[in-house]
């Protein structure tokens, strides 16, 4: 067809793929939770100079004061969340290895966390912690496995 005479409304009757429409709904759920999940952190950062106590918790990993290593770590960590989750929310190309590199890092986490907790409380406290998120990551590595073929292979409209 000549370039010349084919109609700029044609456009319109594509069909509008949308990349979000591929994640389900509890990924969806939890898109929304850490990306507030990710500003409350960095408030609780920014804050700090007034309320000095601010409790941070994550995999395992827990801290009253944003300013110290863990508290710093914990919020790296929500961040990172927030920054995976946005990029999901929002269709982006790199979403699905920003959310893959999320959900490694978070299993590892988990994992160090179960197995550094029993040291670090005393030799008194023999108990090995289950941390439930791994319940999560585990699904959420392996949906985003699955639906990314077809997010890298969707058509830009």
């Amino acid at each position: 067809m000549n370039p010349e005479l084919e109609s700029r409304f044609d456009e319109f009757d594509k069909p509008l793929i949308i990349r979000r429409k591929l994640l389900p709904w509890w990924m969806k759920t939890f898109c929304w939770i850490f990306m507030i999940l990710s500003i409350v952190a960095i408030g609780g950062l920014l804050s700090t100079p007034f309320f000095p106590n601010f409790h941070l918790s994550i995999y395992g990993f827990e801290t009253n004061t944003p300013i110290s290593g863990i508290g710093i770590f914990i919020i790296a960590i929500m961040i990172f969340k927030g920054y995976a989750a946005y990029s999901l929310w929002f269709e982006k190309e790199n979403a699905i290895n920003i959310g893959k590199i999320d959900a490694i890092l978070g299993i590892v986490i988990c994992v160090a966390s179960m197995f550094f907790a029993p040291l670090a409380s005393g030799p008194e406290n023999n108990i090995l912690p289950l941390r439930l998120e791994i319940l999560l990551l585990v699904p959420y590595y392996w949906k985003l496995n699955k639906i990314e073929y077809t997010w890298d292979n969707l058509e830009e409209i």
